[in-house]
């Protein structure tokens, strides 16, 4: 396994859409056995292969405590959504900046496991939203797409500030 470099906003290479898997091999599964040891490392529950340059659709992610659950989707589709939420959300993309973002409150998604074979999971709460921000990463977008333009402007501020402290140090 290998820790993988995770891109940071506004790196354009987040914006690439992802190419569906033809199929899961020992690349992929590879890849996301990489996958799994960035986001543990950063630390966070949810990782887009976009986010490590890899522009295939994978993501993975682990809301447990422990660490010990982890689950990963290959070719993701949701095939049904209800309700709406407002939830505070962050990103290993976005270091260190929470905004509330507008997600469906509910969803089923489809995809492959690790394994190749085809999943059907209900997910509510954070594991919808996990679900939507992750697969948000594979179609080129970012949580701070949803924000206004005033919102957006502070965090290309607060970033861009940050970037000239730890040049500092």
């Amino acid at each position: 396994m290998a820790k993988l470099e995770i891109l940071h906003y506004p790196d354009k290479r987040l914006r690439t859409v992802a190419e569906p898997i033809a199929a899961v091999d020992h690349s992929i599964r590879s890849l996301v056995d990489d996958m799994f040891e960035t986001m543990y490392a950063a630390p966070g529950i949810g990782l887009a292969a976009t986010q490590v340059n890899v522009h295939k659709r994978v993501i993975v992610m682990d809301l447990s405590a422990e660490k010990n659950e982890p689950q990963c989707f290959i070719n993701p589709e949701i095939t049904k959504s209800e309700g709406l939420e407002q939830t505070e959300e962050g990103c290993l993309s976005v270091p260190d900046i929470f905004e509330t973002v507008e997600r469906a409150e509910r969803v089923v998604v489809k995809a492959l496991d690790k394994d190749g074979k085809e999943i059907t999971l209900e997910a509510d709460g954070l594991l919808a939203v996990c679900i939507q921000h992750e697969m948000d990463h594979l179609l080129g977008n970012l949580f701070v797409d949803y924000l206004s333009p005033l919102k957006q402007m502070r965090v290309k501020k607060k970033i861009q500030k940050a970037r000239r402290q730890a040049a500092i140090i």
